[in-house]
């Protein structure tokens, strides 16, 4: 039984081949700055890309008539619960007319769909997208009726590793309290109270800890004020929130490696690293009170989570309230296989996308 998955960013295109549940192929396609500037949208790119990654299979010795279900990583549909879904035409529309935002991720199901659809009894999934939502009606609630908080996460990684830890510890996911904090490009922390994450930041635009490049919460009045100061144009604020914020903007640098190189040497570097650890140990407190302190454990996720002496500090903010595990780094074609074997499997149900 083979599977492929595929992983759209904005300037690649990770596919892997898994076969029995084994990985035995993977690669990242790099697309050109140039090549994809020819596009007015993402969605634009599709044909293009589905030929790069049908030679790059034909070129590996990998035949396409093998698979029995492509995988993509889920896009900015609407706000749907965690699963597997089947890729039908209303997932499909909602993914060309990017409901949710023009982002890379949308693609991941419209290729699925175009590369299953030329193989005979081939199925095209979508798993656990960013805009996974299972809040609770009190999470919801912002501070004004004007605004509502919002669900958008490292869904995929956060169910993967909870799945994970559960299969470790011999108990299912439903019956654990857990605070996952995925450390990463943007960073978000959740409770997940048996089975659903009933409380989380939206890790995208602006909300929560900061991270590499994003701004996470800023302070509201500094902010209206910022916005009509004329000083900036509605796209730099953006930008301020999601994509020159955070680490990048205090150190001009959004990798993280870096930051532990320098850290030692240079105390900017150490300083806004300690502030980092300092909000995402706030934020694992939150979402220990919606947890009501009942927590079986607080697992650590994300590529940050490689850097041994900042995991180490972290822990020791948090490690009162729960056993603290670290998974460096995130496999999200490992996450991807996993929720495809389980429908084909039958262990799980693909859900209907409507």
């Amino acid at each position: 039984m083979k599977i492929l998955c595929l992983n759209p960013g904005s300037t690649s295109t990770k596919i892997a081949v898994f076969e029995d549940g084994k990985q035995v192929f993977i690669t990242n396609i790099k697309h050109s700055a140039e090549a994809i500037a020819k596009y007015k949208s993402v969605i634009d790119q599709y044909k293009v890309r589905e030929e790069i990654i049908l030679k790059t299979l034909a070129d590996n010795g990998i035949d396409k008539s093998e698979f029995c279900a492509i995988v993509g990583r889920g896009g900015l549909v609407k706000p749907i619960h965690s699963g597997t879904y089947e890729v039908n035409e209303a997932l499909l529309a909602d993914l060309r007319a990017s409901v949710g935002g023009d982002h890379a991720s949308n693609l991941g199901g419209i290729l699925a769909d175009s590369i299953a659809s030329d193989i005979p009894g081939c199925r095209a999934l979508i798993s656990d997208p960013a805009v996974v939502d299972e809040l609770s009606d009190l999470a919801r609630v912002a501070g004004h009726p004007e605004f509502k908080r919002i669900s958008i996460f490292h869904a995929l990684n956060h169910k993967a590793i909870a799945k994970h830890y559960a299969c470790e510890v011999g108990v299912p996911y439903e019956s654990l309290n857990l605070i996952i904090a995925h450390l990463g490009g943007g960073v978000s922390v959740g409770a997940h109270y048996q089975g659903k994450v009933i409380d989380v930041n939206n890790a995208l635009n602006g909300e929560g800890p900061f991270s590499p490049e994003r701004s996470g919460t800023l302070p509201a009045q500094q902010l209206a004020d910022l916005c009509f100061s004329g000083k900036y144009t509605p796209d730099e604020v953006k930008k301020m929130i999601c994509g020159k914020g955070g680490v990048v903007a205090y150190l001009g640098t959004n990798d993280f490696y870096e930051v532990e190189l320098k850290m030692a040497d240079d105390p900017r570097f150490k300083f806004i690293a300690d502030a980092f650890l300092y909000n995402v140990a706030k934020a694992i407190g939150a979402m220990a009170a919606v947890l009501k302190g009942k927590v079986d454990a607080i697992l650590i996720t994300g590529g940050i989570a490689k850097g041994k002496g900042m995991m180490d500090d972290l822990t020791e903010y948090v490690k009162f309230i729960a056993p603290v595990k670290i998974y460096p780094g995130e496999d999200e074609m490992a996450a991807l296989a996993m929720n495809g074997f389980a429908v084909l499997e039958g262990r799980e149900e693909a859900k209907v996308y409507s």
